[in-house]
């Protein structure tokens, strides 16, 4: 049950739940995703422990960048399903399909040097 809590826990934040939705569309940085979320680098930094905790999500250096990307749920059945069912929710969300449009022109080069 401590998996269960744990992964259901993380998804209890609304930018949790938004980083998760940007992750299925592209792998991304901490500056990227807060320059789409327009929070605190802190912020979106303990937002990404959580949800690596989790198991939802993952990170890999590349060069100068950490890149975040949704794990493949591997390591738990409820990752698995809740990252399988994510694909599907909230798609027609507002503040989900606002996020997304605005993924193109968010471009690490540019953001990160701020």
């Amino acid at each position: 049950m401590k998996d269960f809590i744990k992964v259901m826990k993380a998804v209890s934040d609304a930018n949790r739940v938004k980083i998760l939705k940007m992750l299925q569309h592209k792998i991304m940085c901490v500056c990227e995703l807060q320059a789409a979320l327009e929070i605190a680098q802190p912020t979106v930094s303990k937002h990404l422990k959580i949800l690596e905790d989790a198991g939802l999500v993952n990170h890999r250096k590349d060069g100068l960048w950490v890149d975040y990307y949704l794990t493949d749920g591997a390591s738990s059945p409820y990752v698995a399903n809740l990252l399988g069912n994510l694909r599907h929710w909230l798609d027609d969300e507002p503040g989900v399909i606002e996020l997304v449009k605005r993924l193109p022109g968010i471009r690490r080069e540019e953001v990160c040097r701020k």
